[in-house]
């Protein structure tokens, strides 16, 4: 029997092709027609922006907090490829209904700021709620948009296999369960399908992982590659196709 294709996330964006989280890097993952999208928000002085470091200096120069700054000062930035920080507004204009969308919750007091975006969204472009998915490693924020916006999905980020496996996925009422692979663990995976989640796994790159998880029943990935996984799917099709 022949593993299955596997659902692609561009993690932050198409980021081999341009700085991570910018409208470019997402516009050439949306080129590639990937299943979905991955970025990051923090909440900045009340504004939503997409970016991933707590702290200046990988991307940006200085080594100050990013909650420290003022929003304007990130968003008149120039990242590597020449792009700025987007905001999350405009990376909801750019994806339009051409992918999902996958909002991963970084900053404290998030959820309330992400929950309203979405919804004016929504209302204003007519898009569907269920394109979208909520996910993060602080679950409090989760249980938040729960109650804020029960119509999107909510995926629950680990990093590590918890003693109670995917039991906390509950009473968050979650749609997914997105998983280390440095602690992709069979017992985790099916105590996930068990409950009826979508098994989504981070961050994939390298080809052998990839027929390693499909074996197993992922579900999905999130990759800075996304090419290699379009690849991967279409030589399984081709297979499936001979077969």
């Amino acid at each position: 029997m022949n593993s299955g294709t596997l659902f692609c996330f561009a993690h932050r964006g198409y980021q081999l092709q341009a700085s991570e989280n910018t409208l470019q890097a997402i516009n050439q993952a949306l080129e590639l027609a990937v299943g979905g999208i991955e970025i990051d928000v923090w909440n900045i002085g009340g504004q939503l922006l997409v970016t991933h470091d707590r702290r200046l200096g990988r991307l940006l120069s200085g080594n100050e907090l990013i909650t420290d700054l003022h929003p304007d000062s990130l968003l008149e930035r120039t990242l590597p490829c020449g792009n700025r920080i987007p905001t999350l507004h405009e990376v909801l204009e750019l994806v339009g209904s051409n992918a999902q969308l996958n909002i991963e919750i970084k900053g404290p007091n998030s959820a309330a700021l992400v929950a309203k975006e979405i919804q004016m969204f929504v209302s204003d472009k007519g898009t569907s709620f269920e394109q979208y998915i909520v996910s993060s490693f602080d679950h409090r924020q989760l249980h938040e948009c729960l109650h804020l916006i029960p119509e999107v999905r909510r995926g629950v980020l680990f990093s590590g296999v918890p003693l109670d496996l995917a039991a906390s996925t509950v009473p968050l009422k979650a749609y997914s369960l997105h998983t280390c692979l440095d602690f992709i663990e069979a017992d985790l995976i099916a105590d996930a399908k068990r409950r009826g989640l979508k098994n989504y796994v981070f961050t994939v790159n390298n080809p052998d992982d990839l027929v390693l998880l499909a074996a197993q029943g992922v579900d999905g990935v999130f990759t800075d590659k996304p090419q290699m996984v379009l690849d991967f799917n279409e030589r399984i099709l081709g297979i499936g196709k001979s077969g």
